[in-house]
């Protein structure tokens, strides 16, 4: 069986998507010029916590609570964002993540590089989420 890998699936989304380094992340945060979106399990974030003021949207949902046709649409989850950054845990996730909404026709969308370890390595706040 001749199958992509998932290393060429996200060679392949990072050529046509938006792609922020972390110091850019963080200076359009501070301007208020972005809304960030956790991709990553319920389960990450109980262990690691999250970006501060992060909204979260599991990558296995993503284009169903973002699709107003869905019966997942989940509008108070997207009224009102600015751009969208995606991250994940290191990239890649959220790197699919941006490019499944690119071709959805989403323009003001873009990956966060190196995820969350790299967000946290320039000083984002990190805060813990709390299981319900």
């Amino acid at each position: 069986m001749n199958i992509k890998s998932s290393k060429e699936l996200v060679d392949e989304a990072n050529k046509s998507i938006e792609t922020l380094s972390p110091d850019n992340v963080k200076k359009a945060l501070e301007k208020k010029e972005i809304t960030l979106i956790d991709v990553r399990d319920i389960r990450e974030l109980w262990r690691d916590g999250t970006i501060e003021n992060s909204i979260h949207i599991p990558r296995g949902m993503l284009e169903f609570w973002l699709d107003p046709n869905s019966s997942y649409y989940q509008e108070n989850k997207i009224s009102n964002l600015k751009k969208m950054v995606f991250f994940c845990a290191l990239g890649f996730r959220s790197a699919l993540a941006t490019k499944a909404l690119v071709d959805m026709g989403f323009k003001n969308v873009a990956n966060a590089e190196g995820g969350f370890d790299a967000l946290k390595n320039v000083g984002l706040k990190i805060v813990q989420k709390e299981k319900k």
